[in-house]
């Protein structure tokens, strides 16, 4: 995530924070912004050694970078994640939704809690993390948001609350851009496909059975999720805003 304080980082550089940086997508999109210049901090929940390796990797390229380690579903995260990379950093300028899970299975198997757990995490976090962040981000701003290709397309059963919470993404993302477009704040998403992660490993078994739904035949990579997100992040992503960029090989198609 990053935002635009008073104070300015070190060179005037622009700073990035990702809840959900420190493994996949949100450690692509973490290095990438770093090598667009920005510096970076990053939250995890649990992969200390995992975090510290992203952060090592980032100064190594020349910026400056930290990672916190909170909850991004409990409530009380993002305005402790703001308030701390504001402090360390001076500033705020792009904010990067990247925390996730994929609850799946038979409908009626579904446990509340799961539920719960679900629009905690992928619901309320962005939710509350992109209002804590408003209240810093100056004009030329940005909120990105990774959601998902089913928020636009349920392929097969059983993840229905998984559809469910990555819709909800982009009717957020809308109502946030004409809350924020007044102030210069562009606010988007970004939709993956299937993405060869340690969650979704494009060497698992039922890899096969997807393969065949990709008009590219093929598993996407978490540096192509980086890239999308680096163009809405930077200058070429400037009137762009309220909607959604589905990186998905054709998935959706």
């Amino acid at each position: 995530m990053t935002g635009q304080g008073r104070t300015r980082c070190r060179n005037g550089a622009r700073s990035h924070w990702s809840p959900g940086g420190s493994r996949g997508i949100g450690a692509a999109i973490a290095r990438r912004l770093a090598d667009d210049g920005l510096d970076v901090a990053i939250t995890y929940l649990s992969s200390e050694e995992a975090a510290a390796a992203v952060v090592r990797d980032i100064r190594s390229r020349g910026r400056l970078a930290s990672s916190i380690a909170v909850d991004s579903a409990a409530p009380t995260a993002a305005v402790t994640a703001v308030d701390a990379v504001v402090e360390e950093f001076g500033r705020l300028d792009v904010l990067v939704n990247s925390a996730g899970t994929f609850p799946n299975g038979p409908l009626d198997e579904v446990p509340q809690s799961e539920v719960d757990a679900a629009l905690a995490l992928h619901v309320r976090a962005p939710f509350l993390f992109s209002q804590a962040a408003a209240r810093v981000l100056a004009p030329g701003g940005r909120i990105i948001t990774v959601g998902s290709s089913f928020a636009n397309r349920t392929p097969y059963p059983g993840v229905t609350l998984y559809s469910m919470t990555k819709a909800a993404v982009e009717g957020m993302t809308r109502g946030l851009a004409r809350d924020l477009g007044e102030r210069g704040i562009t606010v988007t998403a970004v939709h993956p496909g299937n993405i060869d992660t340690d969650m979704n490993p494009a060497s698992a078994p039922e890899a096969a059975d997807e393969l065949p739904a990709i008009p590219l035949g093929r598993y996407g990579e978490p540096q192509d999720i980086a890239a999308a997100v680096s163009y809405l992040a930077g200058d070429s992503g400037r009137y762009v805003t309220g909607t959604a960029l589905t990186v998905d090989g054709g998935y959706n198609a």
